[in-house]
């Protein structure tokens, strides 16, 4: 969960310690990434494999 924070933090919907812990901070933010790109197939917060392989392709490995 760090490198999903990180990569999160990297498109600045993501702010504090990357703790790996998957709190209401981290399920707010891939919300809000799933809601910016149109991502249905996950469900609302939940990091699945249509959320995963999005974020990967546009962010960095940390």
């Amino acid at each position: 969960m760090t490198e999903l924070q990180l990569r999160l933090t990297q498109l600045r919907l993501f702010s504090g310690n990357a703790d790996g812990y998957y709190g209401h901070r981290t399920e707010d933010a891939v919300r809000t990434y799933q809601l910016a790109r149109g991502i249905v197939t996950d469900e609302s917060g939940v990091y699945g494999t249509a959320t995963r392989a999005a974020l990967e392709s546009e962010t960095t490995e940390p």
